[in-house]
This record gives structure tokens, sequence and C-alpha cells, in this order.
């Protein structure tokens, strides 16, 4: 089966499933043929060959769902290049709701997906019947029907790219096995495998449920961890015919789907069950693992509630085969920030499927093109830090992470398995003072403060949420007195060596030449003018800087600087993020708060600096003085009227102060044209990453715009998503959203499409209405902020 292997080749793909045989078959559409694709065992041996192949187009964003309508259109024409059948069959698919707030979310996301091109219906609970005869529905709310969602067959597709791969050029060996990565400076030199070396410039690690060891072995993190997932075929059901839908229940964790006369049914149940603690065998080749009915039983119980036949069918097995799952449900892409050319496409969630052609395709473009092709941020493997390689906290997150599938994705929920796990050396002081904590790259992050009498815990919603009485006064403390904020977690970056002030100014936008002292507000674009990133520069020295990125920020941006670095050029950037705490203190009487205290016996810098408007500071201390610096505050704040903040009242200060975050509303697909931002860039200073792309674009008329809404809070509480209308037509979605005390009303910012350029002017004319969870609410559209103080 071992195939003689080139001594030498451009890319080498490791791993030969779906995954792997679409990059392969991707880079060699856009010319890229000097490719080998090794595979350890067979192709789609690992767990390609025994996915459900549901293919669904719908996804949380704009970016994932237009991935997921390429992918269809690729397995529905794929056999006309290739010669090989995938399987490919339009049959729709029909998603239940089992109770009224799931109902709500089905609305939400059918408004959602007719704002992205996606033919959606919602239909009755007698109308879910005729397209799925043997379904009960008595209890049923209703039903999303998406005609154009399908099938496949995984393994034909697989073949079917591998083929259409070989056609233009692509080597594939089948067993044989990559033990390693050779590096240089770095960066990817070569591989070693069972039959030899091979030297190449880029290596792509589709791995799937091995993607974690392989990629340990040469420093690179893939967070992922195997569970045991499972299904059932049986014989034959009277009603169950070829063109049968594919038909979910997420409220009875289910999906189903025709296989020879009979259904599959699998699912997702709340509590996973790991696998491969270990390590996963090199040969686990075509292999189940052993039945386990005790844990498929939720599964089976609520299979026979939804379709009754299922009680008498025969079951012709319990298959029970693992696959790779993330810690935030979603997969994992791109070029790892620790190894130069080393590029990642796994943990796919037993979605890799539906994903695959599109992912592949994606990624294929990254690397030719040295960038993501667009926003990937909740894919992009540099969302995650060190953290996340833990394996302890991989294994609990898992248990809960597959569940994610057909879970009620409330606003604002948070993931509770493995926290804490970073914390900030005043967790202890907020949390005695009532503070209800979120996660974001494993920093445990006070989100809002329980008032008196208050217990500070989430009670999920749809509608007015139990925490928002407490965070208005909590943005009443901002705006009329003084509040602190514990913004600890910002990512943090040490740059500094001969060359640091001219690596800045060339993967800066703005100036960042300044004098010493000085803080400067920039972006970091890509190639096309996309934002990279947001952050200020802080200027220490003559080659010394200090930047302050988001929290979920610092990996990506210490990679992006690390990969614009020129050769030869004396850099350093070193990750500073826990050894420093950042207090920062805001509102009309924080500068009186601030006189009452010593800088220097605190040990405190000061940065005049207002992410909410208005007055404000942001106070930079070590780690190791931040409680006493936290103390001190509170006991010359008490008579200013000092109130502890959240970062759910930060998110509506912002908002109603337009100021813009990554990756909400600054995201590589946008330009600071677009977003609003002109003045974080200076054209004049000479070159810069994304320059020539800034300065030929539109600035004044443009055919997408940032703009800013207000309009009333309703009973359905708008959380982000919701569609733009303007004169009745779908032109955008809402990307933040919260609730302004200062204005009582709902503030939200999203990106106005238009069919020609318009002007700032232009961009306002019309009726504008926010469509919340299937009610349109008019709303008043602006480009400047709606409170200015």
């Amino acid at each position: 089966m071992a195939t003689a292997l080139p001594t030498e080749t451009k890319v080498v793909i490791v791993g030969g499933g779906v995954i792997g045989t679409s990059v392969a078959y991707h880079l060699t559409q856009f010319g890229w043929k000097d490719v080998v694709l090794l595979e350890q065992n067979a192709l789609g041996g690992g767990t390609t060959w025994h996915a459900a192949g549901l293919v669904g187009q719908m996804r949380p964003n704009r970016s994932m769902t237009r991935m997921s309508r390429y992918s269809i259109g690729l397995y529905a024409s794929l056999e006309s290049e290739s010669g090989l059948a995938t399987g490919w069959k339009q049959c729709g698919s029909v998603n239940v709701a089992r109770t009224p707030e799931r109902w709500i979310v089905y609305q939400r996301q059918a408004a959602m997906a007719r704002s992205f091109g996606v033919e959606v219906h919602l239909i009755t609970p007698r109308e879910a019947r005729e397209k799925w005869p043997i379904m009960r529905v008595d209890d049923l709310q209703g039903a999303l029907w998406f005609p154009q969602d399908g099938k496949v067959n995984p393994a034909d597709l697989t073949q079917s790219l591998a083929k259409g791969a070989r056609n233009l050029g692509v080597k594939i060996a089948q067993g044989v096995t990559a033990t390693g990565v050779k590096l240089a400076n770095g960066a990817v030199a070569g591989v070693t495998t069972s039959a030899g070396e091979v030297a190449c410039e880029v290596l792509v690690n589709c791995t799937g449920q091995w993607a974690r060891a392989f990629g340990a072995r040469d420093g690179v993190n893939v967070p992922l961890h195997s569970a045991e997932h499972f299904y059932i075929v049986t014989d034959r059901i009277a009603g169950v015919h070829p063109a049968l839908p594919v038909m979910r229940d997420p409220d009875g964790y289910i999906y189903l789907r025709e296989e020879v006369g009979g259904v599959l049914m699998g699912g997702f149940e709340p509590k996973a069950k790991p696998w491969g603690m270990d390590g996963i065998p090199e040969k686990f080749e075509f292999q189940r693992l052993p039945e386990d009915w005790e844990q498929f039983e939720i599964l089976m119980t609520n299979a026979i509630h939804r379709v009754p036949a299922l009680e008498k069918a025969g079951v012709k097995m319990l298959f029970n085969g693992p696959e790779s799952f993330t810690p935030d449900g979603n997969f994992i892409l791109g070029e790892a920030p620790e190894v130069r050319n080393y590029f990642v496409a796994a943990g796919f969630n037993s979605a890799g499927i539906a994903n695959g052609g599109g992912a592949g395709k994606l990624l294929a473009e990254w690397i030719i093109g040295g960038e993501a092709p667009m926003d990937l941020f909740e894919v992009d493997i540099r969302r995650f830090g060190a953290y996340a390689a833990d394996t302890d906290w991989l294994r609990a997150r898992t248990v809960e992470s597959l569940g994610l599938h057909y879970a009620m994705r409330w606003p604002r929920h948070e993931l509770e398995s493995g926290r804490p796990q970073r914390t900030s050396p005043l967790y202890e002081r907020l949390k005695s003072r009532g503070a209800c904590f979120g996660s974001k790259m494993g920093w445990e992050r006070a989100n809002w403060f329980a008032r008196a009498g208050e217990k500070p815990e989430m009670q999920y919603t749809l509608g007015r949420p139990n925490w928002l009485d407490a965070v208005i006064e909590e943005q009443r403390a901002v705006r009329s007195a003084v509040g602190v904020f514990d913004q600890t977690s910002f990512g943090k970056l040490l740059v500094r060596g001969c060359d640091a002030r001219g690596v800045l100014e060339r993967l800066c936008a703005n100036r960042v030449d300044v004098p010493v002292g000085r803080v400067v507000y920039t972006a970091m674009l890509n190639a096309k003018a996309g934002f990279e990133s947001d952050l200020t520069v802080h200027r220490l020295g003559p080659e010394e800087f200090f930047i302050v990125t988001g929290t979920a920020q610092p990996v990506r941006d210490a990679a992006w600087i690390r990969r614009g670095l020129g050769k030869g050029e004396d850099v350093k950037v070193e990750d500073v993020t826990d050894a420093w705490s950042v207090l920062s203190v805001m509102g009309p009487r924080a500068p009186a708060l601030l006189a009452r205290l010593d800088a220097a016996r605190l040990g405190f810098r000061a940065v005049e600096v207002s992410y909410v408007g208005g007055p404000g500071c942001e106070l930079y201390v070590p780690v190791e003085k931040a409680a006493a610096l936290f103390d001190a505050l509170h006991a010359a704040g008490r008579e200013l009227g000092l109130r502890d903040c959240g970062y759910y009242a930060l998110d509506a200060l912002r908002l109603e102060a337009g100021r813009r975050a990554f990756p909400a509303e600054l995201s590589p697909d946008f330009t600071p044209w677009e977003a609003g931002l002109g003045f974080a860039v200076k054209l004049d200073k000479g070159d810069f990453v994304g320059h020539e792309a800034l300065a030929r674009a539109p600035r004044e008329a443009l055919e997408k715009r940032l703009v800013l809404f207000v309009f009333p809070e309703t009973m359905r509480f708008a959380w982000g998503g919701e569609p733009i209308l303007r004169d009745g037509a779908p032109v955008g979605e809402i990307y933040s959203t919260g609730y302004s005390a200062a204005l009582s009303a709902m503030v939200g910012m999203g990106y106005v499409h238009s069919a020609k350029p318009e002007t700032r002017d232009e961009v306002l004319h019309g009726r504008y209405e926010i469509e919340v969870s299937g009610e349109r609410v008019a709303a008043r559209a602006m480009l400047k902020a709606p409170w200015r103080g």
C-alpha cells in the first residue's frame, strides 16, 4: 500500500480524511500542484468513514454561512469534474422546536438566514409532519424548513475530492505515517515519515483526532479531545423513503435521516463521554468502540418520543465511533502561531462533512495568500492560548462541549467546565463584592455585580435579563460619578529591539514613532486593508513599546508581529499579560479620585484613555501590587461614589459612545474607512501593510459602512445578530447591542450594505428597522455616537 515519496515538494498534507483531501483539491484549483498528501492508513479511515453525512447551510454568522453554502455547491458539482459520485442529495432539512424559547430562537435564525440569502421557511407542526410523516408533532411549536440542505456519502465524497486532486497532480501516499516535522529558523522545512524524509515549505495538519498529539511533537498547540459519538441504523420502516428530509430535534438532542429505507438516528447528549485519554492508537483504522446503551439511552428515549415507530423498529447496530471536539465547539483553522508555515485544519466537532468543502477552500486561500481570506476569528487557531493545552481541562470541557451542538445557546451563555483557570489577583475581592464572572481566553472576568440581597447568578433568557437593573446602576455610576473595572485580562505585549520602531511603523496604520511616554491607538491591517487587530501602543523608549490589546488577541497579535519581521531584523515580542494588572477608572469624578492617590507609593502608571467616552484612566500596576491599589481606590473613592463595574456595563457604555470592538465591528472584512476609524490611519507617514489597498479604497462613497442605531427595548430582547432592514429589505446585521441607561433605549452597531456606493448622508436615508426575534422595531440611524457627554 505504501507509495514512493518525492524527496522534495512544496506542500505536505498529513491526514487523508475529507478535510485533508479538500485542502489538497483546493490547492490544485488555485494552481498549487506540487503537493503530497500522507495518510497513515487508508483514505477516510479515521473518522470520516463513519460520519452521518448531514450538510446544512446555516451558521451563526455571514462568513461561516458562506463557507457552508460553498460546500453544498461543491458537493453537487464535484462528480462532473472528478468522475466519482459524492452521494449528494438535496433532500432539505426540518428542524423542530419543542419549547417556546426554541421557537423564538428559530424566528431569529430565520431572520438571519434571509439576511444571509439562505432560503428558509417557518412552518407549522402540521406542515412539518407533511415533510416527515412518521413524526409526532402534538408537542411542537413549529419548525424551520431549509429546502436546499441535504446529505452526502462521506466515503464517496472523500474519494471524489482525492480523485479531483490526483487529476491535477497531487501525489497521495496511503500507508505512510508522518512521524515529525523538521524545522529551520522557526519555520517548516520538511517532514519525517515511515517512508523517508520529504523537504517542504508548508505543512498542513489534517490528522483529525490525532492532531493534538501530532502538533505537540513540534510545539504546536491544537486544543481538541476525542469523545464517543453514537448513532443507530434501523431496519426498514414504513413511511421512510430516499427523499425524506433530514430531521433535527435539538430539544431532544437528536437528528435523523433516511438510510436504506430505515433511519440513521444519532445525537449529542448533554454530558459526553471523553475517549482517548491515553492517546489515540496510531492504527485506529475503520474501527468502532464498544456499544454503550446506557450512554445512548437519553437519545433513544427522545427519539422514540419524536418518532414512535422506532419503538418497534429493528436495530441493525448501535454505532460508537470517536470524533474530536474543541473547547468552544468551533473547529480549528489557520497557521499555528508557534511555527511559521505550519497550518492546521482539525477539530470539526462532528461537522467535518458539512464544513469540509468550504474549510478546505479557505485554508488553501490562506496558505497561498499568506493571510486569512476573510473574517475567520471564530475558527482561527490563534483564538486559543497555552491554557488550552491542559489535557485535564480539555477532558472536562469535552464533557460539556459535545452537547453544544443542540443545547439552547442562550444569549451571553457561559461554559462552566474547567473553571476557574486564569484569575486576576483581584478575583477573590471581586467575588466577595458580588461579581458574576464570565470566561474569556481562560480568564475569569467580572461581567456584573449583584446588588444587596441578590445572587450573582445568570438566569438565562431571551427576554429582559435578570442582571440588567444592576448593570444600569453600574452605567449610571460611570456617567455621573466614577466606576472601576478590573481589566487585567487585557493582552499585553512587550516589543523591543534595535528594529522595533521600524517594524511597528511598518505594521501599524497609525504613526507610532511618537515621543517616549506617548500612547497611540492604531489598527494593524492586512494586505487588503482589513483589520487584523486594533490596539494601543505605549512608547516606553526609543526601541521599546508596550502594546495593549483585547483579551482574546495577544496570541493573534504576537503571531502577526512575528510574521511581519524581515530577515535579520532585531525584534523580540514577549507576552507579558500575566505580569501586569489593569484597573480602569472612568467617569466625571475619576480625576478627583486619582488626585487622592500616590502613584509612586502604589507603583502604578496612569494612562489617560477611556473606552467608554468621557474622563478616565487605565492604571497599569504589577500584579503583586494590584490588590493594594484596588483597596486604595475604594478607600479614597468611597465618598466620591466609586462603584465596581463589569464588562456588561463596559460594553453598553462603549456602544453609546461609539467605540468599536475587535472582532465584533472590526475584522479582516472591513477597512478603516468602512468602520469610521480614518482618524487612526496616517497615509502620509510612509508605507505600511495595507497602505496600497487603503489608498486605493474609496473613502467617501462606500458599499458598506458601519452605522449606529438607537431603538426601543422590546419584550424580546435584542442580543446581537438581528437583521437591519432598510425600507423593508435586509441590508446587514447588528454586530453588537446593549441597553443604554443614558438613552433609555437599545444601542447597536452594524454594517449597512448597499447596491451602489453611498455617501455618509445618503446611507442615512430610508426607513430603518431592526428585526428582533420576528418583530420589526423602528430604529434611528446615525454615524456619530448617540452619547457624547
